[in-house]
């Protein structure tokens, strides 16, 4: 079971840590929490925009305020 939970996109466990360490040695301790930060804002805004709520107001809001 651990092994499987373990496994991201046919990852193993070895090459998740691999991964991890090159990034700590490109981007340092300090850098890696302002990425992850700017990442989720980026997605944050992309499910937004998919949902057509670029302003922060739902379509049936707008169309509400209108009449």
């Amino acid at each position: 079971m651990l092994s499987s939970t373990l496994l991201i996109a046919g990852l193993g466990v070895t090459e998740i840590i691999l991964i991890v360490v090159v990034v700590l040695l490109l981007f340092g301790g300090k850098k890696i929490p302002e990425l992850m930060r700017g990442l989720g804002r980026g997605i944050k805004e992309f499910k937004t925009a998919q949902n057509g709520e670029a302003d922060g107001t739902s379509p049936a809001s707008k169309e509400h305020d209108n009449k």
